[in-house]
């Protein structure tokens, strides 16, 4: 599925901080001017003509130097060489990426007859350029990647509200195949990976916080409400969670 989500041309005052964010979508962004920005765990300078994509759920922020102009796009793609390849990039020669984001632009601001339409067919025309001038350099190396870097992700998101579609958008896979894929390398399936990583914070959250109640220790881990917590708790274990803090700490 190629779609444009969102699509801005706008100025950046001097010193404008953007606080870290993320999309469900990808998003590029094409600098105009200089400052810095962190995309994920990387912070990198951009200058006129480069560009930052972003891929869905990578947190970024953005800070600027001097007052310039900035144009940025949300799309969703279907392309999964896409799927490894946040960073910061310049664009070639021909500005051939600056060149499709002002005919997006214009398409966007003249909404002609179907223009939603082209929009979408020019979100697959800018993923094929994306992986024609970045793909081809670093793919390869971070394809292998892809499921360690989404266990990254939920080692350090547990306690979030985390759908395995999402996960597998993030990887780069379709929902089934992300499944096969993480259950094959780590021998259990990814809700079930979260569940356990849920289950062993909330079991030290027991023990640490011993006057902390046990709805707010279930929902601080993750899950859903204390109902659920407290079934998997005694399924897990074979005790309650107040009788699993009783037994331990006495």
């Amino acid at each position: 599925m190629n779609k444009l989500d969102f699509l801005f041309f706008s100025k950046r005052r001097e010193n404008h901080y953007i606080p870290p964010h993320f999309h469900e979508c990808y998003e590029l962004v094409y600098y105009y001017g200089t400052g810095k920005t962190k995309i994920g765990k990387e912070s990198v300078s951009f200058k006129p003509n480069t560009f930052a994509l972003v891929t869905p759920y990578t947190e970024h922020d953005e800070l600027h130097a001097a007052a310039s102009d900035v144009l940025f796009v949300g799309f969703y793609s279907d392309k999964e060489g896409l799927a490894n390849l946040s960073g910061l990039y310049e664009d070639n020669e021909e500005r051939m990426i600056e060149n499709i984001l002002l005919r997006m632009k214009e398409e966007f601001v003249r909404q002609r007859e179907d223009f939603s339409d082209m929009l979408n067919l020019m979100v697959g025309e800018l993923s094929i350029l994306l992986q024609r001038l970045i793909g081809a350099k670093k793919a390869p190396k971070q394809q292998t990647d892809r499921i360690q870097y989404v266990l990254n992700y939920m080692d350090e998101h547990f306690r979030q509200k985390i759908s395995i579609q999402a996960l597998a958008d993030l990887a780069g896979y379709s929902y089934g195949r992300f499944r096969h894929l993480f259950k094959e390398k780590y021998g259990v399936a990814p809700l079930q990976y979260l569940y356990i990583k849920r289950m062993s914070y909330a079991q030290s959250s027991l023990l640490l916080h011993p006057d902390k109640l046990v709805t707010e220790i279930a929902l601080d881990a993750g899950f859903v409400n204390d109902a659920q917590f407290c079934s998997m708790f005694k399924r897990e274990t074979g005790m309650t969670p107040k009788g699993y803090r009783q037994s331990k700490l006495g």
